[in-house]
């Protein structure tokens, strides 16, 4: 009973020893969307949207190529040392890019910190995983996530930088020296879990895994394929919601920089981050029923963002703000339920030995559709495409995915993988 003790105050001191890392995993990410207009009008270079959807664009696509080694390493050798080593590097460039002059400066800033952030969520979930096995897993991911909502909350504010002495630069230098202070008790304080012995699908031993057999076992799997399509579909709307929402919101209501952040962040991430934790729980309680709970929780949140996606589509046409905020309010809570089952799902279909790389693989085709979203984005606006179209669509691909979801059939796997 004492030693069952211990492993959960361990297990959840493993979540908010990254609960921050989440937060500036994000945040570095995420305020540069709400300071579009201040660093467009220093860095003059960029000159279009275009150009400023690529930029945001060569971001996901290193990062979507990165994500699958991310994963193999995390798996392969060390979770700790990922994320670690993840975190120090991303965060010396975060600082760097405070101190860019022109628009090649901030694109290959942009895309090494793509890189140096692809090995992070991968080794997290699955380290997360690792210690909350069966009854804790979503909820522990739930609140893993809420850091991230977190992070993405106080980057909606980072559109107030203009009223700054350094302006939109001290940014980046406040939250890239932060992340590299806590990298250094973060090596010392965070552990892999203990290795056990796990036996394979046939019941005998588990071999050791190599890189081209542990892809190969994955890209055979029925199931994994469509988690990967599950996966990406949403995503491609939720991309363009957190990188272009600020701009949207302060073109079509002529609003200021900083309202437009908050407006484009705040609300649908605070919904996001409230019903991650609710999603969490009644997915693990869902599970003692049946084995299919989190994937009807995660479905249950996909039919909140079709509706989602209709509102936000339109409330510029329409020319109602209150319309734009209740749709995002509802994304959040649909995305919430959604992004917290992720990791628990994948945890019921593959083996442990292979969660971080698969993680990977789907960050690897999530990212890379989500970066061809953002300069397509970039360029439709720049001719003029209406919005309520290019959202229509949005919620017609979450339609699909809602439809796919169902078809995935999680089973009960050795290993505590349920």
């Amino acid at each position: 009973m004492n030693e069952d003790r211990s492993l959960s105050r361990t297990a959840w001191m493993v979540v908010a020893l990254l609960f921050p890392v989440a937060l500036l995993n994000y945040l570095d990410r995420q305020m540069i969307a709400a300071m579009k207009v201040s660093v467009m009008g220093d860095i003059q270079d960029i000159g279009s949207d275009e150009n400023w959807g690529h930029m945001l664009a060569s971001f996901k696509w290193v990062y979507a190529v990165f994500s699958p080694l991310g994963g193999y390493i995390a798996d392969r050798f060390s979770r700790k040392l990922t994320i670690c080593g993840s975190l120090f590097v991303w965060s010396l460039i975060t600082w760097l890019t405070g101190h860019v002059s022109s628009f090649q400066e901030l694109y290959w800033a942009r895309t090494a910190m793509g890189i140096s952030e692809a090995f992070y969520i991968p080794a997290a979930l699955a380290l997360i995983a690792d210690y909350h096995t069966g009854g804790t897993r979503s909820r522990a991911v739930g609140v893993h996530q809420m850091g991230i909502y977190c992070g993405q909350m106080l980057g909606g504010f980072a559109g107030y930088s203009d009223r700054l002495e350094g302006g939109w630069r001290s940014l980046f230098d406040v939250t890239g020296l932060t992340g590299i202070l806590y990298a250094i008790p973060l090596l010392f304080l965070l552990r892999d879990a203990p290795s056990k012995p796990r036996p394979d699908v046939n019941g005998g031993p588990a071999a050791q895994t190599r890189a081209g057999t542990g892809i190969v076992e994955l890209l055979t799997n029925r199931n994994f394929i469509l988690l990967v399509a599950y996966f990406t579909l949403p995503a491609i709307a939720a991309w363009v919601v957190r990188d272009w929402m600020p701009a949207i919101l302060q073109k079509a209501f002529d609003i200021s920089q900083g309202k437009a952040g908050v407006s484009a962040t705040l609300y649908w991430q605070a919904a996001a981050l409230l019903s991650a934790i609710f999603g969490g729980w009644l997915a693990d309680r869902w599970m003692r029923k049946s084995i299919r709970g989190r994937i009807h929780v995660s479905a249950i949140g996909m039919m909140l963002i079709v509706p989602a996606m209709f509102g936000v589509g339109n409330a510029p046409a329409l020319n109602s703000f209150a319309l734009a905020i209740v749709a995002l309010v509802l994304f959040g809570v649909g995305w919430g339920f959604f992004d917290c089952n992720n990791m628990p799902i994948l945890s019921q279909i593959v083996r442990p030995e292979l969660r971080a790389t698969g993680y990977g693989i789907m960050n690897f085709v999530s990212m890379m559709c989500g970066g061809v979203a953002d300069w397509g984005f970039g360029a439709m606006t720049d001719r003029g495409v209406p919005l309520n179209v290019i959202f229509g669509v949005f919620a017609l691909v979450c339609v699909a995915s809602l439809f796919i979801v169902l078809l995935i059939r999680p089973r009960e796997t050795p290993g505590g993988q349920g």
